[in-house]
């Protein structure tokens, strides 16, 4: 089974797939496509249409079959690895924990607009802006504090539906926004983006992220030059 996936720095996409895999400990090999540009001639485009239709980043490989977009990668890893509590097993639980992630798959366009991942970086005095002029960016804030603490609340925690599923690993690279840029959130939810920080597969793709040392222009609005 091979994952394909872009840095780790930036890519959100690639770091639900990547971290559900290595929290549930299944196997896989990591295919890095380094980003160099999103254009038609750019290597990182030329070698994923290779593989993929959409061009896109993550992939998911397996026996010949490939597999492409995040939700699509979770419910064929849930169903391979049934054994493996990927989703809750009770059926409420599991049917709210998959809205979970199809609104976060549909919805929040102006938080990943204005705060793209960046794990590397601290800027706390852009996401003050942020918050301080972008209406629609405080929404999205609003709607993922609350959907977090009822999630919390329903499951008692540690994480969004008791034990980390793949909801906790579809809200990750939000996580990494609100670090990021120091969106202010409530106690308990702080807490939860630490017990999340602190997980197996969140961890190692934190590590790896902060190891890369590279800084790409075209992923940086706010920065000419890393800190």
């Amino acid at each position: 089974m091979q994952l394909y996936i872009g840095n780790k720095n930036y890519s959100s996409w690639s770091m639900r797939p990547w971290v559900l895999l290595r929290q549930f400990e299944i196997p896989f090999d990591e295919v890095m496509l380094r980003f160099d540009g999103f254009e038609a001639e750019s290597r990182f485009k030329q070698q994923i249409t290779r593989l993929s239709p959409t061009g896109r980043v993550p992939l998911l490989l397996d026996e010949g079959l490939a597999v492409w977009d995040t939700l699509a990668i979770a419910e064929y890893l849930a169903e391979k690895y049934a054994d493996r509590p990927l989703w809750p097993r009770p059926v409420a639980q599991r049917a709210r924990a998959r809205s979970l992630c199809a609104e976060m798959h549909a919805g929040f366009g102006d938080l990943r607009k204005h705060c793209p991942m960046n794990i590397e970086a601290s800027l706390p005095e852009v996401g003050a802006r942020l918050i301080a002029e972008q209406p629609a960016v405080r929404a999205d804030l609003a709607r993922i504090v609350a959907m977090w603490l009822e999630a919390l609340a329903n499951s008692g925690g540690p994480f969004l539906f008791g034990e980390f599923s793949v909801a906790d690993a579809y809200y990750a690279p939000v996580v990494m926004r609100l670090r990021t840029y120091a969106l202010p959130v409530p106690e308990a939810v702080r807490a939860y983006m630490d017990r999340v920080v602190a997980s197996a597969g969140v961890a190692a793709w934190v590590h790896e992220a902060l190891a890369e040392q590279e800084f790409l222009a075209f992923e940086e609005p706010y920065r000419s030059a890393r800190d």
